[in-house]
């Protein structure tokens, strides 16, 4: 198989240029309040082995259920993938030792799959943008999990997890560096998280990859690739790439060859270590499950998870420039997570008097989202709300006080809450717009200064000067604008 190269990511290597070639196996839990095939509970966190059916526990006669929620959230997940649907799907034995997996097999599926060919677009960088392809997503079991650190000399083995479905997506090998490959994942988890269909928790395990590397000289076919299992963080497989890059580049500069391995990697060292000869299909001797009939669905079916599916990142993105005539940037940061662009839109709603879109998302991204990263919060428990927001910019527009006075609206509603304008009137945080007022101050501030008035007439620069005293003399609640205006009108500038 050979695979165009592409000139944007080169490694320089002792002896030239070596090109990365990446592919992804990402496993993502559904989201589903029962196992594949069982009623057994997916909550994470109770007690070891809480969570298992007799099916999970593989005693003896106990027979598989297709849970229908989790096959709905797999074709939701390759529609918005973009992928196509295949209207029968089939599911397999894996048969491969599995220590937390009681009945000595996997149900996965492999020829045929619940979803099919789809592709991501995903923005690397501000300028660059690039297609990754998605080979196929299936459904299948995850395993339970085998704990080392209870015993120094023996195993436990926790199943609660065993038997949670997990979708599967594997990418073809379209990435070309660590950092598009962390923002293909990023972008992954961002559309599982507005589906609903997986939350991607990668702490909780919710979401990890199965990393495949190899390198090759631009324009050569692929080179031998290494599985990296199970890695569980966008920055983990940033670095596992790289190491594992770096490894291959020395072995073959050194005249050495290659050997398609699985391997882990090791944060802690920076390097990937080998873990076993990797298998091939043949090896886990796939065969159609007998205890479960093949996935058949008709094509409305199919439209009507279709027709209810959310607004996606790329579309929201599109419309918040077009809408709300926001920056690709500004844009970007705002879709990013589901909840983000419906704060925004909600300070931006008004109460039916739409408000400036740029001058929403400069006070959601830069205030509120700031604060929200200093103090570690997130926009659910956070003590400001969207209103509260939408009524500081009101009186922004409104002229009732100025930038600065937001921000400092902003810190008390954040602290003591209240609604803003209420607490603007009360504490006196409102601007000074009374034309005669502003007039006396400017008046004083001239009289006091009558060469610095007289070289303002013959040099209009020195404007400003006077609109910091007049703000200084009204504790900078005189409006900024009138003030500029009043001193023009006073020097006949």
């Amino acid at each position: 198989m050979n695979i165009e190269s592409s000139p944007r990511k080169l490694v320089k290597g002792a002896t030239g240029d070596w090109e990365i070639v990446v592919g992804l196996e990402v496993h993502a839990q559904v989201i589903s309040n029962a196992k594949l095939f069982s009623g057994a509970s997916t909550a994470f966190g109770g007690e070891p082995n809480s969570h298992v059916s007799l099916v999970d526990a593989a005693m003896p006669g106990m027979l598989p259920v297709v849970n229908e929620e989790c096959v709905r959230q797999a074709i939701r997940t390759g529609l918005g993938l973009k992928a196509s649907i295949n209207l029968s799907s089939v599911f397999d034995r894996k048969n491969y030792f599995y220590p937390d997996l009681p009945q000595g097999y996997q149900i996965s599926q492999y020829k045929n799959p619940i979803v099919g060919e789809g592709e991501v677009s995903v923005d690397v960088t501000a300028t660059e943008t690039i297609a990754v392809g998605i080979e196929r997503l299936h459904l299948e079991q995850d395993a339970g999990k085998s704990l080392h650190d209870r015993n120094p000399a023996t195993s436990f083995v926790d199943l609660n997890r065993s038997g949670v479905a997990l979708m599967e997506i594997v990418t073809r090998p379209d990435i070309r560096s660590a950092e598009e490959a962390k923002a293909f994942v990023a972008k992954l988890r961002t559309i599982l998280r507005y589906l609903g269909t997986c939350d991607g928790d990668m702490e909780k395990g919710s979401l990890r990859a199965d990393v495949n590397v190899s390198v090759r000289r631009p324009g050569e076919p692929l080179g031998t690739r290494c599985e990296i299992k199970n890695v569980n963080s966008i920055r983990f497989i940033g670095q596992a790439i790289d190491a594992e890059a770096r490894r291959q580049i020395l072995i073959l500069e050194d005249g050495g060859k290659i050997e398609q391995e699985t391997r882990l990697f090791d944060p802690a060292r920076g390097e990937t270590r080998s873990m076993r000869t990797k298998e091939e299909a043949h090896d886990y001797r796939y065969f159609p499950d007998p205890d479960l009939l093949p996935l058949q669905f008709d094509e409305a079916y199919v439209a009507a998870l279709a027709a209810a599916l959310p607004e996606l990142p790329d579309a929201k993105k599109a419309r918040f420039i077009a809408q709300y005539g926001l920056s690709p940037y500004d844009a970007d940061v705002l879709v990013g997570e589901r909840a983000a662009a419906d704060f925004f839109e909600d300070v931006v709603g008004g109460n039916g008097q739409p408000r400036d879109g740029k001058a929403a998302a400069n006070w959601v991204i830069n205030e509120f989202f700031g604060r929200l990263n200093r103090e570690g919060g997130d926009i659910a428990t956070a003590p400001i709300s969207a209103a509260q927001i939408g009524g500081i910019i009101d009186l922004i527009t409104e002229g009732e006080i100025s930038g600065k006075m937001g921000k400092d609206l902003f810190d008390i509603v954040w602290t003591e809450g209240g609604d803003p304008r209420a607490i603007a009137k009360e504490r006196g945080l409102t601007q000074m717009t009374d034309a005669a007022a502003i007039e006396s101050v400017v008046d004083a501030v001239v009289a006091a200064n009558p060469e610095k008035a007289a070289q303002a007439k013959a040099k209009p620069a020195m404007l400003g000067w006077f609109v910091g005293q007049v703000m200084k003399q009204t504790s900078g609640r005189a409006n900024p604008q009138a003030v500029n205006a009043a001193i023009r009108a006073k020097l006949g500038t």
